[in-house]
């Protein structure tokens, strides 16, 4: 294993733990709206991760689907959200 990849393997780890610590709030959150919130940042953190990838195996492709996981996290964020409001209104 060279340089290059020993760099991305601790913002990788940190990732990965900063991922289980939204995961356990996403189980133990108290209120729905902590539990949105808590998935919310996990989807952020997979984007980070996928651009992590992207960057570590020089690779545009992972950037495209990153972006494209992005777009559909944000608007299952807005679905939820509408959702708690009280429903699509007529």
């Amino acid at each position: 294993m060279n340089l290059f990849f020993k760099v991305f393997i601790i913002p990788g780890g940190l990732l990965l733990i900063f991922m289980l610590l939204s995961l356990i709030r996403l189980v133990l959150g108290p209120t729905i709206p902590d539990k949105v919130v808590a998935l919310d940042t996990i989807n952020t953190l997979v984007v980070a991760g996928m651009i992590l990838v992207g960057a570590a195996y020089e690779e545009v492709i992972y950037i495209d689907i990153a972006i494209v996981y992005a777009l559909l996290s944000y608007i299952s964020t807005l679905y939820i959200a509408k959702y708690l409001e009280g429903g699509p209104k007529k």
